[in-house]
């Protein structure tokens, strides 16, 4: 992104020159509206809503980021460390572990001034979470298409938190790996990236692993969209009619967003990482 909004004085003294603005004195400091916080400078996409929790600190609270958009710098004094816009280099804050405050153990703690907040139903950004085989694979395919902003790879549905690979490929927490996609809407759909899913993997098979007891898996690689919003579920139905029409047997289960644990960081962009792609890639026409 090349966007640089115009600052004010208050906004460069923050967002430039790393200052701090007095505390319970922010615009977001008691804000839990639907929506998603982009940079105020660049307009990056930064912080989902349902990430903020309130710590009473007297600034606004994350126990995570959006993918891939904030980084981490040792603050000059050597012990905190500073989060900055990843795109701009905007600062946003510090970030703090091992306090507990969510099981995520993990506080953004932002300035409001370095945030502008977009309600659910004026960002152009929307997120999806689509659980289709192995993530490594369906992560990049997700990331090369036009559109999309970011993508990770997570652990959803399932019983317990915070769960570890080896925990969710033991098949006993009920979580699925899936591929969280951070789009943007004025460049491409749910629509788009909901037909993708069903092209790239077999829609009639409803898992493809047993757990480690020889009994079927509840979760890990099963065909699964959990909808962010009514439209998107609306969209699932409508393709999965489709198909049925056409006379295939899909066994895609729907289900309303919950709670999602990213994968560990090994996990993450594996290809990308690699420098490499995906040595097999199912694909089958169907729209």
């Amino acid at each position: 992104m090349d966007k640089r909004n115009s600052l004010s004085e208050e906004e460069s003294y923050v967002i430039i020159n790393k200052g701090t603005e007095r505390p319970f004195t922010g615009a977001y400091t008691d804000t839990f509206d639907a929506g998603i916080y982009i940079c105020r400078q660049c307009e990056s996409p930064l912080y989902y809503a349902e990430d903020k929790f309130h710590s009473g600190c007297g600034w606004p609270s994350f126990d995570d980021e959006v993918p891939h958009m904030v980084k981490n710098v040792l603050d000059k004094d050597g012990h905190r460390t500073e989060i900055v816009c990843k795109n701009c280099d905007g600062h946003l804050g510090h970030v703090f572990e091992g306090e507990r405050f969510t099981s995520k153990n993990t506080r953004h703690c932002v300035n409001s001034i370095s945030l502008k907040f977009m309600p659910i139903n004026e960002s152009n950004y929307e997120r999806a979470i689509f659980a289709f085989g192995c993530f490594w694979g369906k992560e990049y395919l997700m990331m090369q298409q036009k559109g999309v902003v970011t993508t990770r790879a997570v652990f959803i549905g399932g019983k317990i938190k915070t769960p570890t690979y080896r925990e969710v490929s033991s098949g006993k927490t009920g979580h699925s790996e899936a591929v969280e996609v951070l789009f943007d809407k004025t460049i491409t759909s749910f629509e788009t990236l909901a037909k993708l899913f069903f092209e790239s993997h077999d829609p009639s098979v409803e898992s493809r692993q047993l757990g480690t007891d020889g009994e079927k898996n509840t979760g890990k690689y099963r065909s699964a969209v959990f909808y962010t919003n009514l439209k998107q579920k609306e969209i699932i139905e409508n393709l999965s009619k489709k198909l049925k029409e056409d006379g295939l047997d899909v066994q895609t289960q729907l289900e309303a967003f919950t709670e999602l644990f990213p994968a560990e960081n090994q996990h993450q962009q594996y290809y990308k990482k690699l420098d490499k792609k995906p040595e097999k890639v199912y694909f089958q026409k169907r729209f």
